[in-house]
């Protein structure tokens, strides 16, 4: 096994990159010789990190043993203050069976990931096709439905409209990647791929949308009047990929 893999800090901002080493350094000292590998997936192993970014690792274990777990809750909760980090707990006999439950999670680990310690566990991993488009149209239907609830819910109030905004934007950029790829098509960045996803729906609104989803995501803010349109947008552009994934059959 490596240490710590170099170009950690590589594309992320200086106070992530030290708490994910002091995190690392924790969960070595904590589960010892049952941790087999950290890794780091989603938009911060991309580099892309913004200001509604949470920071993803998966810790691959060979046992899960409380009294170890024990040992690394207060750097937890020190790390999730820091950073919003969110930590998979995930045993290495259970990575293919999470890779067919939580296909579009795993794809996208798949695609985005940096190993900050150990060996690469996902190295040849493979998600099965049927799980995968099974799974992206779980997602975007849990989309829509919780975006037509926070809009009942919270459309009064525009500022928290607009985080929930900035919060569909990883859901729907990492659906548009499997759809590219369940197309047989290069795989692209998830932001990357919304925009071909859009851009082959060949229509005009959704360049709205999606340049609103951007500004949300950088600033989790809108201006005055655009949060509520917006989430409704969101509604109505899961719909619509929903149907497109459909008509892949």
């Amino acid at each position: 096994m490596s240490d710590t893999a170099p170009g950690l800090a590589r594309d992320l901002p200086a106070d992530v990159a030290r708490a994910l080493d002091d995190f690392v350094a924790a969960a070595r000292e904590a589960f010892g010789d049952a941790l087999e590998s950290v890794v780091l997936f989603g938009s911060a192993a991309e580099g892309a990190l913004r200001a509604t970014s949470d920071v993803n690792v998966i810790l691959v274990l060979t046992a899960f043993e409380p009294a170890r777990a024990d040992r690394l809750r207060e750097a937890f909760r020190v790390a999730h203050a820091a950073i919003d980090l969110r930590a998979m707990f995930l045993l290495r006999d259970e990575i293919a069976a999470a890779a067919e439950a939580f296909a579009q999670k795993f794809d996208d680990v798949r695609r985005r990931r940096r190993v900050l310690w150990g060996r690469d566990p996902f190295a040849g991993l493979t998600v099965s096709r049927e799980a995968l488009r099974r799974r992206v149209e779980q997602v975007l239907l849990n989309l829509a439905l919780r975006m037509r609830a926070a809009y009942v819910e919270r459309s009064l109030d525009e500022d928290r409209l607009a985080v929930i905004v900035a919060d569909a934007a990883a859901p729907l950029r990492t659906a548009a990647a499997s759809l590219l790829e369940l197309q047989g098509r290069p795989a692209a960045a998830p932001k990357a791929a919304l925009r071909e996803v859009v851009a082959a729906l060949g229509e005009p609104r959704w360049e709205t949308t999606l340049a609103r989803l951007s500004e949300a995501r950088e600033r989790a803010a809108l201006p005055a009047g655009q949060s509520g349109e917006t989430l409704l947008a969101v509604i109505a552009l899961a719909d619509r990929l929903r149907a497109h994934l459909r008509a892949l059959g």
